[in-house]
């Protein structure tokens, strides 16, 4: 009888190859686990199903193979010269139990088949089975990676960042005094600005309930990355007892910008005043004779959280 040809045993027997720099094709391969998808440049081949995967997905287990055990019985067969199926899962071979904590059913066998929650990627009996049964809701899904997203302080600090760029660039336009030894062209640069101040008062739109020497006036934007306002600036009067808070809700009434403050504490939806001389969000219980002069600037965002001091200092 011929000898079997036996080939050559590694050194380490695993359901995957580690691929090469040479490959090609490898290079720059996503993981194909469902929760996974991490760019990989040296990715793992699975020899059962031929799926690439990283590091932490390599192993069939851990990828939920849907070819497992294919690479064992072709290693068997290499080796013995036949095929031989292996034996049906009993209770003395089979360790897969449900995912649930308060269950020890076992499942995937001949009696009691498993049902896979595609929402926690865990393995459940009939009984288990719908989300509600096994508070998935609460768990967190096998071979999911940490959400690369920013915390809501570090979208904060980002968005200030922005503004505060934005704010900087803006009153480098506005008109300043040049620093001449002559008094007249000072004289001049006052003149222009009280011909400024002059013309918003002239312009500017308010409550004529409020009396004139408690009158605050500025220019109020809505910044068309946050907002959708159908009239995006305006020239406006408010009184300088008044709070930011009610500024807001008559801005935003008065450049139809909407407004659901009132609506929740959700941070994402609320809409937030900033100071483009100060550079800062404003409280809403701060008072405008306190922080605003007339002549300056505001402006109308939404999501980008409470002024907190840490995040605008």
């Amino acid at each position: 009888m011929a000898p079997l040809n036996i080939p050559p045993e590694r050194s380490e027997a695993q359901s995957y190859t580690s691929m090469s720099v040479g490959d090609v094709e490898a290079i720059g391969a996503h993981c194909q686990m469902a929760f996974c998808h991490q760019l990989d440049f040296l990715p793992f081949r699975c020899e059962s199903c031929k799926g690439k995967f990283c590091l932490d997905h390599r192993t069939e287990s851990a990828h939920n193979c849907s070819n497992a055990g294919a690479w064992a019985r072709a290693r068997r067969q290499d080796s013995i010269g036949t095929y031989r199926p292996t034996q049906k899962p009993s209770l003395l071979n089979h360790e897969q139990q449900c995912s649930s904590p308060v269950c020890k059913t076992l499942v995937n066998t001949a009696l009691t088949p498993g049902v896979h929650c595609s929402n926690c990627n865990r393995q459940y009996c009939l009984k288990h089975r719908m989300q509600e049964d096994h508070d998935c809701s609460n768990l967190k899904p096998l071979g999911a990676r940490p959400s690369q997203g920013s915390t809501q302080k570090e979208k904060g600090l980002a968005a200030l960042g922005k503004l505060k760029a934005w704010s900087l660039a803006k009153k480098n336009n506005f008109p300043k005094a040049p620093v001449l030894k002559k008094p007249s062209a000072a004289a001049t640069s006052r003149a222009t600005q009280l011909a400024e101040l002059n013309k918003l008062k002239s312009t500017a739109r308010g409550d004529d309930k409020v009396p004139v020497e408690k009158r605050v006036y500025l220019y109020v934007e809505a910044s068309a990355d946050t907002t959708t306002a159908k009239f995006p600036t305006g020239k406006f009067f408010y009184s300088r007892d008044w709070s930011i808070g009610r500024v807001l809700d008559a801005a935003a009434k008065a450049l139809q910008v909407e407004n659901v403050n009132n609506r929740g504490d959700d941070e994402a939806v609320r809409l937030r005043v900033f100071h483009v001389e100060q550079g800062r969000l404003l409280d809403f219980g701060e008072k405008v004779g306190e922080v605003l002069q007339s002549g300056n600037t505001i402006v109308l965002l939404r999501g980008v959280g409470p002024p907190i001091p840490d995040l605008i200092g």
